[in-house]
């Protein structure tokens, strides 16, 4: 079983059609980045997963429960934004791996 299911995901803003059909199962204890241009949806889903949108379409289940109808502060969940420039000095690949080594991961 996924720790986060996502399934059927759909955002409409009025006629804009800005998250289409996501589905996406994540395991406990697994790291998920989401990348992609600018527009795309990756803010939008973040904000539906964390409880800050309410979709139109789709379920969101985090440990087995369905949380689309839950209040962000009793999903026990939250969201990071990170450019990957934040530390210039460091690759990529190191500055996404920087949260999880300071989390001692």
């Amino acid at each position: 079983m996924a720790f986060l299911e996502i399934s059927g995901l759909q955002k409409f803003y009025g006629p804009n059609h800005v998250v289409r059909d996501f589905n996406l199962d994540v395991g406990e204890g697994e790291f998920v980045s989401f990348l992609g241009p600018s527009g795309c949806g990756k803010t939008t889903t973040l904000r539906m997963v964390a409880g800050f949108e309410t979709p139109s379409e789709g379920v969101i289940r985090i440990d087995g429960r369905d949380v689309v109808d839950l209040k962000p502060s009793q999903r026990d969940i939250g969201m990071v934004f990170q450019a990957y420039a934040l530390f210039p000095n460091m690759t990529v690949a190191q500055n996404v791996a920087f949260g999880l080594k300071v989390a001692g991961m």
